[in-house]
């Protein structure tokens, strides 16, 4: 008992130290992109694309993409109220409403808003910023099964393993004019570290065109 209590305390100093550090980085996230994916009606759903732009020496990738679906954010924030004990209260997540419709484009926006914010606020935690999930999920294409597994060694990759092989491609992101053309943001050759992002915005509405597809 006393081990876990001395474990504990140094956990909460170590946050208490990053906070201040991370108070200085950058760190913005976009939900953005929302897709169908299958075309069978009993089984369609839409995922959506997160996108993340940091300059913060807590995350092992300084740009990355991938996509997640609704169901893996109810997973998430499950996860983060079992394992942080230090929060009173989590980040809200946009209520699942029964009568959600795929055809809505109106809905749809107002759900990547609310998970936007849900990330947001996340991202501003170290508390929760410390938890492997958090970076799985934003950095990585692993399932929610493979995300518990590779959490604790059940898997023959590490975590940062996972999230230096599960992006969705730099380039994409990059070549998306949705970075506002102002930004002053400049990269290594590698395109894996990230100077300064200053300006740099994503456009977090649906595409044009997408009430087709929705």
């Amino acid at each position: 008992m006393g081990h876990e209590k001395t474990s504990f305390f140094v956990h909460y100093v170590h946050n208490c130290l990053l906070a201040s550090h991370i108070m200085q980085q950058d760190i913005s996230v976009w939900v953005r992109d929302p897709r169908i994916q299958n075309t069978d009606f009993w089984h369609a759903y839409i995922d959506y694309e997160i996108c993340l732009l940091t300059n913060s020496l807590c995350f092992t990738k300084k740009i990355s993409c991938t996509r997640r679906r609704f169901s893996e954010f109810v997973w998430l924030r499950q996860r983060l109220q079992v394992h942080s004990l230090l929060i009173r209260k989590l980040p809200e997540m946009p209520p699942k409403k029964p009568f959600f419709s795929l055809n809505n484009a109106w809905q749809i926006s107002e759900r990547m808003k609310g998970l936007q914010r849900f990330l947001e606020q996340i991202l501003q935690s170290p508390f929760l910023l410390s938890d492997s999930c958090v970076h799985l999920f934003l950095q990585s294409r692993l399932s929610v099964a493979k995300m518990e597994a590779c959490v604790v060694g059940r898997t023959r990759y590490s975590v940062a393993q996972a999230i230096q092989c599960g992006g969705l491609g730099l380039r994409r992101f990059l070549s998306t004019e949705d970075l506002n053309k102002g930004s002053d943001a400049s990269f290594s050759s590698d395109s894996d570290s990230l100077v300064s992002m200053r300006g740099a915005r994503l456009q977090s509405q649906p595409r044009p065109g997408l009430d087709r597809h929705v």
